[in-house]
């Protein structure tokens, strides 16, 4: 499973073949095949593997914050670490969601549902058409990226984004 998580976050799920997978982890196609029997196997697998080692951020203590825009605060921050800390995984994954139906498939099984508590617990207060449009932008991945990569900080980048939820 080692050798399949590193080969999707260097190469993508989609382009990972399970000889790739075998010789990598320096083993016989038909050792893998005997743990693993089809690519769906491996990505839950190795997706359930990679979710224990990288948690996404848990909701719950955030719902105990009754300031809307302090929850904000720390459910961003907490998410962006996350994204720092997987972003090449879920990089990866997310480019190949779009063209690869076992991959579009591993994410909603594994992605949906903790991005759906997260949104909803972060969404808690808010009213508004603009605020959760851009509530939803800052939970967005490619917009956390957009803003890393014009170089601003885990800190920077949740100010802008609460500024921008909050706006009037």
């Amino acid at each position: 499973m080692e050798a399949a998580i590193e080969l999707h976050r260097t190469k993508g799920p989609a382009r990972t073949t399970l000889s790739d997978v075998a010789r990598r982890a320096g083993v016989q196609r038909h050792t893998l095949y005997r743990h693993f029997p089809d690519e769906r196997a491996l990505g839950l697998a190795c997706s359930g593997l990679f979710g224990e080692l990288n948690p996404s951020p848990d909701p719950k203590p955030w719902r105990a914050i009754a300031d809307p825009e302090e929850r904000l605060r720390r459910g961003l921050s907490e998410l962006y670490e996350y994204f720092e800390r997987a972003g090449d995984m879920i990089a990866s994954v997310m480019r190949d969601a779009e063209i690869d139906p076992l991959t579009r498939e591993l994410v909603e099984l594994r992605r949906a549902e903790p991005m759906r508590l997260i949104g909803e617990a972060l969404a808690e207060g808010l009213r508004g058409r603009r605020r959760l449009a851009a509530l939803d932008l800052a939970l967005n991945f490619h917009a956390w990226r957009r803003l890393a990569a014009s170089g601003l900080s885990r800190h920077e980048a949740v100010e802008t984004m609460v500024a921008a939820v909050f706006a009037q």
